[in-house]
């Protein structure tokens, strides 16, 4: 074998090898994009006694550019009654979860679909598989069709050709994304004249203020409802951090209720919902005054506000007193059951948990979410193979770490760039939407031991912001953020929503 010596010789011999390369293998030009996959079934039910044949559709509905050119998939699961006079005009529900970046399986799974996964009531563990799957004869598929939405980035559902996630993961993106798909799905359904309902939990509550105000004002489709569980829309009620003093008002209430679940405050009546009564007092005719003060607070009156906080909370006197009567909900998570070596849940504050540092400030994880997260993960992959019979060569992405490239700002423009730092905040959205449509209601349900957003910041916010008062209903379960976890209250939340449901579209 020769060899090249010439380092000259040499390059001419690579550019040339180079040459024949590029012309003996053009560029590769970008792969065509399938059209959507759809998996429909035929499945039978009864729902508040009614006997149902429905169809479900798992597949995918593509939003597409100026050109028409698809840019997005959105992967859902819509459940629609069949044998029914007029489809034209049956009520319609779209249906997420939150996070950003969490998929629709909990609502799906634990809420309203027709098929559901039992957890444990009492808040204790799951534990290992298997876990029962069973009929759900409290969906309102009697009553509705039911659309659970998977927003980018979640589920099965991806950008596609050249475009990224980037494009749909922020405040605003991510709800016109979703509004793109609600109009793209009645269109596609024949259901611009249905009554129509939006529902969402946590952050999905956020996306609902926001999409609730596209499609009422920007693409002309009116709402005869909006549910909104565990509502997160002007976060500075639901961030529990050192510097945040509506924090530590927002969240005394719900310290109260864990406090007497816990067993460290005892009600001589018995009577929960009179406690949180003068537990919201409290938070806002002392509290709130007593902080604003901070060091003008005179002795006096700060031991009085110590011990009334003591009253509630059921904790020491002196770690209050060590707090400056600012207790963040964090570390009063780890705080209450230090004395036994637990820290109670953040989503659900019945649940507890044995961390290995009992010495710490807070917990170090959420004893609910591990409490009952593998159950819904492990039964919903087993329902989408075996009875929505989905087959598809990726996997369903349950929580995305979308977060960590969201732009929260509200508005699609440059993530660079200077900003002031601010509260995420949606509520006016709402209200826009509110004025907009003048049938509009909204039912608010929230969960006595959620730390995650509590149940008074609810009332604080919908307080404000100009939301129309007599457009707004309250619920409250003796559960937490996901208060369908809870057998009771799951029972009592389906029927609230159905009576919602049927008030609004009467």
């Amino acid at each position: 074998m020769s060899r090249i010596t010439n380092p000259v010789s040499a390059l001419l011999v690579f550019f040339a090898v180079g040459a024949f390369a590029q012309e003996a293998a053009p560029p590769k030009a970008p792969e065509a994009i399938p059209d959507p996959q759809a998996f429909v079934t035929g499945h039978t039910g009864t729902f508040d006694g009614v006997a149902v044949a429905y169809t479900a559709r798992a597949g995918e509905t593509y939003l597409r550019d100026g050109d028409g050119k698809p840019r997005a998939s959105i992967f859902s699961f819509a459940y629609t009654r069949t044998e029914i006079g007029d489809p034209t005009r049956r009520p319609v529900m779209f249906i997420w979860n939150g996070g950003p970046g969490s998929a629709s399986l909990w609502l799906h799974m634990g809420t309203f679909g027709p098929r559901r996964v039992v957890v444990p009531s009492d808040a204790s563990n799951v534990g290992a598989p298997p876990y029962p799957l069973v009929d759900n004869p409290l969906t309102l598929l009697d009553v509705t069709d039911l659309v659970f939405v998977d927003p980018v980035g979640t589920g099965f559902s991806r950008p596609l050709g050249e475009h990224e996630g980037r494009e749909f993961w922020g405040l605003d993106e991510d709800a016109t994304s979703v509004a793109e798909f609600i109009e793209r799905w009645i269109t596609d359904n024949g259901r611009w004249n249905s009554p129509k309902f939006i529902a969402g939990e946590s952050f999905g509550t956020t996306r609902a203020a926001s999409v609730a105000e596209i499609l009422e004002v920007e693409r002309g489709i009116s709402l005869n409802g909006i549910v909104m569980i565990s509502q997160a829309l002007d976060y500075e009620g639901s961030t529990p951090v050192d510097d945040n003093l509506i924090s530590f008002i927002t969240y005394l209430p719900t310290m109260a209720a864990t406090a007497v679940y816990h067993g460290k405050v005892t009600l001589a009546d018995g009577d929960l919902e009179a406690f949180l009564r003068q537990a919201r007092e409290f938070a806002a005719d002392e509290l709130a005054p007593a902080l604003i003060k901070g060091s003008a607070l005179d002795e006096q009156e700060r031991g009085r506000i110590r011990d009334r906080l003591v009253a509630f909370t059921g904790l020491d006197p002196a770690y209050v007193e060590r707090a400056d009567l600012r207790i963040t909900g964090t570390r009063f998570r780890k705080e209450l059951l230090r004395d036994r070596g637990l820290a109670v849940g953040r989503a659900d504050t019945r649940y507890t948990r044995d961390d290995m540092d009992d010495t710490a400030d807070r917990p170090e994880g959420d004893a609910a979410s591990e409490g009952f997260k593998n159950a819904f993960i492990a039964v919903l992959n087993h329902y989408l193979r075996d009875e929505l019979e989905v087959v598809l060569d990726r996997p369903y992405t349950s929580s995305a770490e979308v977060y960590r490239d969201w732009n929260w700002r509200p508005d699609p423009g440059d993530r660079g760039g200077f900003s002031e730092p601010s509260y995420v905040n949606v509520a006016r959205r709402l209200s826009n939407a509110l004025r907009s449509n003048r049938d509009l209601r909204v039912l608010v349900a929230s969960g006595y031991y959620d730390m995650a957003t509590p149940f008074y910041d609810a009332e604080f916010t919908f307080g404000r912001h100009a939301i129309l008062r007599d457009r707004v209903e309250y619920t409250y379960y003796r559960s937490g953020h996901m208060m369908y976890v809870h057998g009771p209250s799951l029972e009592r939340f389906m029927a609230d929503v159905r009576r919602f449901v049927e008030e609004a579209c009467r």
